[in-house]
């Protein structure tokens, strides 16, 4: 586990720049929101997903996920078929909140083309933390303007 500034952020974890990340099992991907994600969304209370058995390309938003503040988007991290939705955010949208890499999972992808594109995501301890740095910066940029 990295933490970068308050942020947790497991570093076995593939992460695409929209704040999805993958946690790969042989070709099936579970797919979550980060720590940093759901702390700027704040309070998750509606989360907008897929069918199982949709297909998804990688960088398609997928979903959409609702917080008092705004409404997010769920990219797929990879390509593949939609195998699982996790039935409990139907419930409990707050898993999001309080575990976004256990409990707080959102999908499972039968992934069709993961050598390739696990390539175009962020992964390892360097390349997350500097990826989180920067988001921080553009955050605070972006609330300076408002």
């Amino acid at each position: 586990m990295v933490e970068i500034k308050g942020y947790n952020m497991p570093d076995e974890l593939y992460y695409h720049k929209e704040h999805s990340w993958a946690r790969v099992d042989g070709n099936r991907v579970t797919v979550g929101m980060t720590d940093f994600f759901q702390k700027e969304a704040g309070d998750i209370v509606f989360v907008d997903l897929p069918e199982e058995e949709d297909e998804v390309e990688q960088g398609e938003v997928c979903g959409k996920i609702q917080s008092r503040k705004w409404i997010g988007k769920l990219v797929a991290p990879v390509s593949g078929e939609i195998v699982e939705i996790n039935e409990e955010l139907e419930e409990d949208t707050s898993l999001i909140n309080t575990d976004p890499y256990g409990k707080g999972w959102i999908l499972v992808i039968e992934a069709s083309n993961l050598e390739e594109e696990l390539g175009n995501l962020i992964h390892g301890a360097e390349a997350v933390t500097k990826f989180i740095e920067e988001e921080i910066k553009r955050a605070e940029e972006e609330k300076a303007k408002a």
